[in-house]
Order: structure tokens, then sequence, then C-alpha cells
């Protein structure tokens, strides 16, 4: 490449035969059964854990315990590995952080562990570079799934400079995603709070049961007024004074979504977000303010999509039911989806409300092909509705807090954008570093 004659141009395969390293799939069924498999113990690192560069456990995820580590220690993640997924998408990569050195590698994964003589970090952003990402999935296998195995690997062609080079765009696209992971480490903070809040107030009654108890509610003067300090009988059991039972729809306007028909291409990649179920974030997150696909004006006129205002609460009704995501801007969905306003109550109540509803949801979900939620599930579930002083208060306590959430998805969509410009250019060597000497190993600054 001209101007990077220092530019090493290699592959996978010969980088690790020739400076070490190891490349390995994790074990299959043979080797560690679903009965070893449990609740304590490390994280088992599947292909829903990779993420688009970094791991994320979720509640479901499976855990291996201390016996199995020590019996297959060969399959122990260390700070600097980088994890595919074998089957799906095979362009996902994850680089593993010094916090989650020990989880176990799952039988779906596969682990690439650089060799020393190279920034394992570089190495990582150079399976997210989009050229190496499609390089993966035009070279994997598989007729139904694309699949992805060690061989496949080994034959990515990479391109390292010298290491002081690796080090300083490792460390300014790490810094990038570092401010990245903050954001959403505090999102996650502000949103565990927001939920808290909503829990002592509207499903364990915490400021009534103080006042009926004649303890401190930890409430200022104002807000503890609006909680009466007594509780009457209800068909769903205790309930505040002059608070009432309803169905959940009375207290939720629902609107439905439409798809535009996916052969006609003037209806698609326009400036209209479209919501499916691929776009709900991740478990224990809030909004969304980007999509996947998106419509034109023209298509949105053509079929049944509505345009769901910000704060609506969206949840996934058909198929894979009870994804929920608050809109963060304004965008249609799709027909398994559906909106939910609230009659008096505000966004963040009905998102909340909602989520504590999903398992019931799920419950009550039918169909003989996909499981399905209707408006007549929604009319079928009773809620408690608190008054209308208290929900607004909720709002207004809330507020601060889902401002914040949401200011730091759109830094952190900015910065991501950033990161997604500078990661192609600087990997390649199209865009140079020059004052790289001043990065050396061991010093990431």
């Amino acid at each position: 490449m001209a101007g990077n004659e220092s530019w090493e141009s290699t592959t996978i395969g010969d980088l690790l035969r020739r400076d070490g390293g190891s490349i390995k799939t994790g074990p299959f069924g043979t080797i560690l059964k679903a009965k070893e498999y449990s609740n304590i113990g490390v994280p088992l690192i599947s292909v829903g854990e990779v993420r688009s560069g970094s791991l994320r456990v979720q509640k479901s995820t499976p855990k291996v315990p201390r016996k199995v580590v020590d019996r297959l220690p060969e399959y122990v993640l260390e700070e600097g590995d980088i994890v595919f997924g074998r089957k799906g998408s095979v362009d996902r990569s994850a680089f593993v952080k010094a916090e989650q050195a020990g989880w176990f590698l799952g039988s779906d994964g596969i682990r690439l562990r650089p060799p020393k003589t190279c920034n394992a970090l570089f190495v990582a952003y150079h399976f997210q570079s989009p050229a190496t990402k499609s390089w993966l999935i035009q070279h994997s296998t598989g007729t139904t799934m694309a699949s992805l195995n060690q061989g496949t690997i080994e034959r990515v062609p990479i391109l390292l400079p010298p290491l002081r080079e690796q080090l300083a765009i490792s460390h300014i696209l790490g810094t990038i995603d570092d401010k990245i992971e903050l954001n959403r480490r505090m999102n996650e903070t502000l949103e565990a709070m927001v939920r808290a809040i909503f829990k002592s107030w509207f499903i364990d009654f915490d400021p009534v049961r103080a006042k009926m108890a004649g303890r401190p509610t930890g409430l200022s003067p104002e807000i503890e007024e609006l909680f009466p300090d007594g509780m009457v009988d209800s068909e769903l059991g205790e309930i505040p004074r002059g608070w009432k039972v309803c169905p959940f729809s009375g207290i939720v306007r629902i609107i439905g979504g439409g798809t535009p028909k996916t052969s006609v291409q003037e209806y698609w990649n326009g400036e209209i977000p479209w919501f499916s179920v691929a776009d709900a974030p991740s478990e224990g997150e809030f909004f969304v303010i980007n999509t996947e696909k998106r419509i034109t004006q023209k298509g949105f006129e053509s079929s049944a999509a509505c345009l769901i205002k910000e704060g609506a609460t969206i949840i996934s009704a058909r198929g894979t039911v009870g994804k929920l995501a608050l809109v963060g801007v304004p965008m249609a969905i799709n027909q398994s989806c559906y909106g939910l306003y609230g009659v008096e109550a505000g966004s963040a109540f009905i998102y909340c409300a909602t989520h504590s509803l999903v398992s019931v949801l799920k419950q009550r979900s039918h169909g003989s092909v996909f499981n399905t939620i209707t408006r007549d599930t929604l009319s079928c579930i009773n809620y408690i509705a608190p008054t209308k002083i208290a929900l607004d208060s909720f709002e207004r306590v809330v507020d601060p807090f889902m401002k914040r959430i949401k200011n730091n998805l759109f830094e952190s969509c900015t910065l991501s954008d950033l990161r997604d410009m500078l990661l192609p250019k600087l990997i390649s060597g199209k865009l140079r570093i020059l004052n790289a000497r001043r990065y050396t190993p061991g010093n990431k600054a």
C-alpha cells in the first residue's frame, strides 16, 4: 500500500503460526453437557452475548460452576481474547476486557487469542472494520444459516502496522468506546433508579405502608401527602385508598403498525425510522432512537403504519412477544407491534407499567403459528390505576433521569458514528497517526 511500506500484509493464520497465539472452538455437547449449566458460576459466552465489539451478559445467560472451569481450563477466556459466534451473525465479534477474564467459552463460540507481538485490541478493531465483516460474510459456509469455523478465521487477511501505531490506533478508537461504555453504565444505573421508584410507589406501595405504620416515607412532604394512609380490598388484593382497578387497555391508547410492500424499492431507505422487534433495546434499556430499516414518505402513506410520537411505549405483539422500547424519536412501527400512549399517565409510568406486565402478557398470548398479544389481551388484564396527582408526581421525579438517559444515548450514537467513520480509515492506513512514536508497549496514553 502506497505510503504504508512499513505495514505488513499477512493473514491471521500465518500470524499465529509465526508469532504464537491460538484459536479454539468452544466445547461441544460431548465435552460440556447441558446438565452442567448452572445458576451459579461464571457466564457461559454464546452467540447471544457477542455484541458488536463487546460481550454483554443477560439475565438469561447460563453459567458454569467452578468445577467445570477447573476441568476445562482451555476454554476459559483471557483479557485480550476475541470471541466469535459460530452461526448466524458471523460478522460479529467481541473483545474480552479485563473484568471479563475467567468467563467460559460456549459450544457455539470461537476464541482467537492474538500473539503477544501485536496489540490485541488493534486486531479486535480489525475484525470490526466493514471490509473484514464483509469478508467473513462472503467466506462463511452454510446453506440455511451462515456458519463460521477456525479455518475461515485463519484465512482472514490483516494489514499490520508497527506496534506503536497499533497502540495509537487502538487508543484512539478505545477512548471513544470507553466513553460509550461509560454512558451505557450510567444509563443502566439511572434506569435501575427509575424502575426502583416505580416499584416502590406502584407495586409495593411503600409510601402508603410507611404512613400506615407511622414510619418516615423518605419522601419530601409535598410528595408524601399525595399518598393515602390506608389500603382497601380489591379484586387484585389490597390497594391504596382512592386508587382503582381497571383494564390495562383503559389506561393506555393502543396504536397499530404496518409494513410497506418490501418489493417496492421506492418505499424503503427513506428518512422515517421503521421499528421491528430486531430494533428492541437490550435487556434493561429503555429508549430506541435508531432502527435497522427506514421507510420513505410514500412507503409510510402506502401502508397502515402510523407515526409513533416520542415518549410512546412500543411492545412487540407477535412472534417474539413482550419486547419493549420507549420511543426516543418519532418513528413508524411494523404490524407485529403496538404503540402505547398513556390516557392520563406519562411516558415513564406507561413504560414501567407495561414492563411489569410482560410475564403475564406472555402467558396470555396465543396463536396457532405465532404467539400473539391482541387488543383483547390488553383488555383482559386488570391493573391498579393510581390517582392523577400521584402519576404526575412520578413523572416529575423521574424526568431528570429520563432526560439524562436519552441525552447519554444520543451522545453515544454521535460517538459511535465518529468511531465508525475513523475505524476503516485507521485500520487500512488511509489515515495515519503522526505522533505514534509516543505510544510504546505497555503505555496506552
